[in-house]
């Protein structure tokens, strides 16, 4: 069952077209989340028909994005955003395609203050394409 698809992600995620690098919330729970991805050959982080490294790290960080977003939303909180404060083991193992439908995994390691930290995983079907440790700095909400 999807959670939220498209459109309904604006709720959740501070970005905007065209930089939204997932198209649905497919899972969460309080530990680990999961998105799905189409890219479109149209996508501003594709060169050559391929999706760059900077494609999957975003997609990695708007799949936490999404979970933090959920959750605030669940619980009637603030959704916070987030910043890349440190990415860490990265390891890309193969770029895809465009048209390539993307499943991406974040768990949550340790949450300390404003700070996260989450593992991501990205697949296609069942090949990891890439993978790391994300430091996410969540901003307070301004008064």
């Amino acid at each position: 069952m999807t959670l939220l698809i498209n459109e309904q992600l604006e709720t959740i995620l501070p970005q905007r077209t065209p930089f939204v690098m997932i198209d649905a919330l497919v899972a969460d729970d309080p530990v680990q989340t999961e998105t799905a991805f189409t890219i479109l050959p149209e996508n501003i982080l594709i060169r050559d028909g391929k999706a760059t490294p900077a494609l999957l790290i975003e997609n990695i960080a708007q799949t936490a994005a999404a979970g933090a977003g959920y959750k605030a939303l669940q619980g009637n909180g603030p959704v916070l955003v987030g910043f890349i404060g440190a990415i860490k083991n990265l390891e890309i193992h193969a770029l895809p395609e465009a048209g390539t439908r993307l499943k991406t995994i974040t768990r949550q390691v340790n949450t300390v203050f404003n700070v996260s930290i989450v593992e991501g995983y990205v697949y296609q079907n069942d090949q990891l394409l890439a993978s790391c440790e994300m430091k996410i700095f969540l901003q307070e909400p301004q008064s």
